[in-house]
Order: C-alpha cells, then structure tokens, then sequence
C-alpha cells in the first residue's frame, strides 16, 4: 500500500498542510467508481496545489500532503461526518457526488467501509499533522497551520459567480490570533493584480477550525485558491510553469510574512 502522505519537515514555526491534492485511489475502490467518475477528468482534486507550495520547506516551514485522493476519504472533514455548512451544498466524510451533482459511486460506500478507510488513511495524516505541530509549539511555543487548497473558479452548486483569486479563512477569526488575521489580510489588500476576500465561502475547513487553537498556541489559517489564477480550466489539468509563477511569488512573499510573524 503507498503511503498515505508525504511530510518534509522544517524547523520554522509553519506547516503548511496539503489535503486534497492527491490523485491516488487503491484498485478495490476505483472499481466501485461509476464509469464517468472513473475515466472523467477529477475536477474535484486541487490540482497543482503542492507545486505551487513546493517552496515552503526553503522558507523552513514543513510541507504535509496527501497522496490519496478525496474520494476516498476527505481529509478536511470531520470523522464523524458532521457537515462544515450546514443548510449549504457541500461534500462529506466520503463524497457521494462530484461537485457538479454528478454520482462518483455505482453503490455508496457503507458505514464499515467508510470507517475503514478513516482507519486507513484520515486517522495516519491527523496524526503527522497533530505531531508536527505539537513538534513546532515544544520548539517554539507555538505553531501556524496553513491549510492550502484550491478549486475551480466557478462551481454553481457550490457559490454563485467567480470566486476570488484568493480566498482567506479562519473560522471568522476564531483560528488565529487578530493579529495574524490582520497581518495576512492586508498584505492581499496590498495585491492590486489579485482578488481577494476573506471569510468569505470558505471560512476553513475541519482542519483550520480543529487545530486552530490561538488561546492555546496554535494558529490555523486556509488558503483556497481559484484554479483560474494559475491554469487552463477549460481543458484536462496540466502544470503550466509560466502560468503559474506569477502566484508562487504570491505565495511565497505571503508565507514570508507570516513566518515573520510572533504573537
């Protein structure tokens, strides 16, 4: 069995937590996929997301990412599967539909296979990313947790519109201490190229809200990303180098700042 999740470890006080980039799902599930979900182009995976943040670990932060893909188990959702949004549409523990409505499973997973790949795959991730932090805050006395996604610019059951080029959460400043909250937001006020809003749609996910204990050391903030910002939506997912440099710059003057900052 592949491992899990790839962890690089620095020893700044950031990590940077990539949970749903990986594109890898073992043979005895894919075969329960429906044939769309199967050979479909995986519109629900962030894609690039950990080329784009390959830079962290030069910056001395550490660098966790999934290898497994979503729909096998989403690690960026409660194990008891309790929904992020309540009365909006959304994904769950093990999704069911991809994001344009459309089935992934010819039969839905049961309660004991979805356990099983908590067991598998959520519960091994949860634990490198509580030991890394736990790791960081004995070193340093505290820790920031970056979660970072992406997603397509526009997905209409999800949120009306096009979604900002940069998309800040941190549980409407409940994850983070103020200070770092202001910090990271008004550097994206200062990029005029770039869109931005913060605790808008996506205010984080289980990962930012669980970590994210400010009273307690721990600072959590997601980034998502519109997939717009840095490739061609329009056709299959293919790394663009050129496309993609100008928001890597982004991202990297961005974790400056906030590995700068201490409370």
């Amino acid at each position: 069995m592949p491992p899990p999740f790839q962890l690089t470890r620095g020893d700044s006080p950031l990590l940077v937590s990539v949970p749903h980039a990986g594109t890898r799902i073992p043979e005895a599930i894919r075969t329960g996929l429906t044939e769309a979900a199967r050979h479909g182009v995986p519109v629900d995976t962030d894609h690039f997301v950990d080329r784009l943040y390959a830079f962290v670990p030069q910056l001395g932060g550490s660098l966790l990412v999934a290898q497994m893909s979503r729909w096998v188990v989403d690690l960026n959702r409660p194990s008891d599967n309790r929904p992020l949004y309540p009365g909006q549409a959304g994904t769950g523990l093990v999704p069911t539909t991809r994001f344009d409505g459309s089935p992934i499973w010819q039969r839905e997973p049961d309660a004991a296979d979805i356990q099983g790949r908590v067991r598998a795959w959520w519960q091994p991730y949860h634990r490198a990313l509580a030991d890394e932090l736990a790791r960081k805050q004995a070193r340093h006395g505290f820790a920031i947790l970056f979660d970072a996604h992406s997603i397509l610019s526009r997905v209409p059951r999800l949120f009306d519109g096009r979604l900002p080029d940069l998309n800040l959460g941190t549980n409407g400043g409940a994850s983070c201490d103020p200070a770092l909250r202001l910090r990271v937001s008004d550097h994206l006020g200062r990029l005029g190229d770039w869109s931005h809003v913060v605790d808008g749609r996506f205010k984080g996910g289980h990962i930012t809200r669980h970590y994210g204990r400010p009273a307690h050391g721990v600072h959590a903030l997601q980034l998502e990303l519109a997939q717009a910002a840095y490739m061609d939506e329009s056709r299959p997912p293919a790394w663009d180098g050129d496309r993609a440099a100008p928001l890597i710059g982004v991202l990297e003057e961005l974790l400056q700042e906030v590995v700068r900052w201490r409370p």
